[in-house]
């Protein structure tokens, strides 16, 4: 298995939850092992890179056998530590914070929303599942209080940082930044920043790109 002082590269984290993905759908099949080889034609990775980016955990594969799906799938999973649950809280409740909320409640049963914040003073009968919905005045207590680990931030731009500044203060552990910003922030305080507008001009780029070899 990984040692701790073993370096993984951000690429080869970033493909774990792709292979995740593809083994959820085999399960879903009843599809019970499979090579690196087929893998490697269901995801578009090489069989070699695969190999690779599974042996620097310890491979998980047998020879002749290939892959348990099963095992394979909470293999992952551990690794990326999705064998465990996490209260979260979101902060910015607009249209792309209610987006993020029905996504996660639908599809990530880990993560659990236990509070949701937002700027404006949002009337008493509005709900989320069992989620409490807030003024962000209440944000710093409500995080320490209730333990929470992560926090997401769809707030606009300008206003980020502070609400990063009191998340973190308030013992936040990671953020999840769907801003359009780059957050400064602690070593010790795991971010991901998800800027859509990065990955929509990615596709421009690609598009133009295909609009050149025609």
């Amino acid at each position: 298995m990984l040692t701790k002082d073993k370096q993984i590269s951000k690429a080869v984290i970033k493909r774990l939850p792709r292979y995740r993905r593809y083994l959820r759908e085999l399960q879903k099949k009843g599809i019970e092992k499979i090579s690196s080889k087929d893998l490697s034609k269901l995801i578009g990775y090489t069989a070699s890179q695969i190999r690779q980016d599974l042996n620097n955990f310890g491979g998980f594969g047998q020879q002749g056998y290939g892959y348990s799906v099963n095992n394979l799938h909470d293999e992952i999973g551990g690794i990326l530590g999705l064998d465990r649950e996490y209260k979260m809280v979101i902060v910015g409740y607009g249209r792309l914070g209610q987006a993020i909320a029905s996504y996660i409640s639908r599809n990530e049963p880990q993560f659990h929303i236990v509070g949701i914040f937002d700027v404006k003073q949002i009337i008493q009968d509005v709900q989320f599942k069992d989620a409490q919905i807030m003024t962000c005045g209440s944000l710093y207590n409500f995080v320490r209080n209730e333990g929470v680990e992560i926090a997401v931030i769809t707030v606009p731009s300008e206003k980020a940082q502070i609400v990063a500044d009191t998340v973190v203060d308030a013992g936040i552990k990671g953020i999840w930044n769907l801003t359009a910003v780059d957050l400064e922030l602690p070593e010790d305080i795991a971010v991901e920043n998800v800027h859509m507008s990065d990955s929509l001009h990615a596709l421009a780029y690609y598009m133009h790109e295909l609009d050149e070899e025609a």
